[in-house]
């Protein structure tokens, strides 16, 4: 039961009351005659004009989607001290850690998924399916299968499971909305397995659009809707009433654990990309705009004579960089992309990422107080050359370590200067010596034995030496550290 709970500190909801009365005035309400003149909008969108249409069913539109939502279950191996004294410090120092062995325990979550391909591909959260050492789906009709995981994405938060053997069954797949054509009001159905129970069914409205702040991935632009969503929805299927996909549901606000009203789906279109690399068996490529943003707030704003705070303003600039290449500069603002407009720096990155690759775009930006339309091709990052990266094998203190030499891409990514030198870690095999040692995937390796390392190739050459000693000068989170280990 995973679903991602967001836990408020303080959840106090205040209205303005009189008397313990909530104010509200009947002058400000309109008249029935002004409610039954309400036209439709211009997409067709209405609300219900009379006791019939009020009393219709969402019925239809659950028994043509309901057959595409799974429940997805994810076993784990965790290592479980035998001792409840394991953990402490004190009995650690005298008795030593090896008085208290751990036992593996296994473990299972629950959540949801949404078949998005005939041939058995799921779409679920990654958060789901982390570190299982077994995955399983059951479908509304009780079948169960072995799946395998295909594609887990750190950055959206979205997994792609593939059914292991099919046995030739074709599986009820559902297809994809255009979550851009949202509107706050549109009523969604939420469908998964809360808590266990079973499928079940919950309905609301878009609760607002491009919400930020809700989680710590790297595209952060939420539908939010007040449909029920509990533990255990987590990978489910936020549908529109033409019973199409607009969102995986990820999130929820909650002081208990529980739904409260405000949940959170990923959108569509970003869903979408990642399902589509995993129906092809290809890998995501995103694109790079080669700056770094910022959002605009209101001191800003009036500095740059701007009515409202909004966009996204560019505060340096990846050298020869895509963003660099097509004339952009640091100091000025992103308003748009393709003409639809973007708020903050979030807004941005998400409607980039979903362009595909090689595509020519339409960014407005604001210079000198003046705004214009520069046109922008959409470019993957560049890609890491065979001289870029190097794994240690054999008799080397540092065997099991592969690592990649940082360039502007990179650094972007984690959040280092464009400038930075050095070589990050990319993975450290379980039980090698480079584990042993202590070494991380993200340490980012600077020196050794005051050696520069600024490519992969002079980490490798050093890292295969045979030395009595080692001196290691890495950066982790934020801080250099200087160790001294044998070799």
């Amino acid at each position: 039961m995973n679903m991602r709970s967001l836990m408020l500190a303080v959840g106090t909801v205040v209205v303005l009351a009189v008397g313990g009365t909530l104010a509200f005035s009947p002058w400000n309400a309109p008249s029935l005659a002004q409610a039954d003149t309400l036209a439709p909008a211009e997409d067709g969108r209405q609300v219900p004009e009379s006791d019939a249409q009020v009393k219709l069913s969402f019925a239809p539109v659950v028994r043509a989607v309901a057959p595409s939502v799974v429940n997805v279950y994810a076993t784990r191996i965790e290592q479980q001290a035998v001792s409840p004294f394991a953990n402490d410090p004190f009995f650690s120092r005298f008795f030593g850690q090896g008085q208290f062995q751990s036992r593996p325990r296994q473990s299972q979550s629950l959540g949801s998924g949404v078949i998005v391909e005939a041939s058995g591909v799921i779409l679920t959260n990654r958060h789901v399916i982390e570190g299982a050492t077994d995955v399983r789906i059951a479908l509304s009709d009780g079948r169960e299968y072995a799946v395998d995981i295909v594609i887990e994405d750190a950055q959206t938060d979205l997994a792609v499971l593939r059914v292991r053997e099919p046995g030739g069954a074709a599986f009820p797949a559902i297809g994809f909305a255009d979550s851009d054509a949202l509107q706050v009001g549109d009523l969604v159905l939420a469908i998964g397995n809360p808590f266990g129970v079973g499928q079940t069914v919950t309905s609301g409205i878009v609760s607002a659009l491009a919400r930020t702040g809700v989680e710590s991935s790297d595209y952060e632009f939420f539908i939010q809707t007040d449909a029920a969503i509990n533990p255990g929805n987590s990978g489910g299927a936020l549908v529109d009433l033409d019973g199409q996909l607009v969102g995986i549901n990820t999130a929820i606000y909650s002081q208990t654990g529980g739904s409260v009203g405000i949940g959170f789906a990923i959108p569509a279109n970003m869903a979408r990309l990642v399902a589509e690399a995993g129906v092809s068996g290809g890998e995501i490529v995103r694109p790079w705009f080669g700056a770094k943003l910022q959002a605009v707030n209101a001191d800003i704003a009036a500095s740059l004579g701007m009515a409202a705070p909004h966009g996204a303003l560019i505060a340096e600039v990846a050298p020869d960089g895509p963003a660099d290449r097509a004339g952009f500069a640091a100091g000025d603002v992103i308003l748009s992309v393709d003409g639809v407009a973007v708020d903050d720096p979030s807004a941005f990155n998400f409607r980039l990422a979903t362009k595909p690759i090689g595509q020519a775009t339409t960014l407005e930006r604001l210079r000198g107080g003046v705004s214009e339309a520069v046109s922008f091709t959409v470019e993957a990052a560049p890609a890491a050359g065979a001289d870029m990266v190097a794994s240690i094998v054999g008799n080397s203190r540092f065997a099991g370590t592969s690592v990649r030499q940082l360039d502007a891409a990179l650094a972007e990514a984690k959040g280092l200067p464009y400038d930075a030198e050095g070589v990050i870690v990319t993975a450290v095999q379980p039980g090698s010596p480079a584990e042993q040692m202590g070494l991380r995937v993200d340490d980012i390796i600077l020196a050794l034995n005051d050696m520069p390392m600024n490519t992969a190739r002079a980490f490798a050459d050093v890292a295969n030496q045979r030395v009595r000693t080692w001196q290691i000068i890495l950066q982790r989170d934020g801080r250099v550290t200087r160790s001294i280990v044998s070799g």
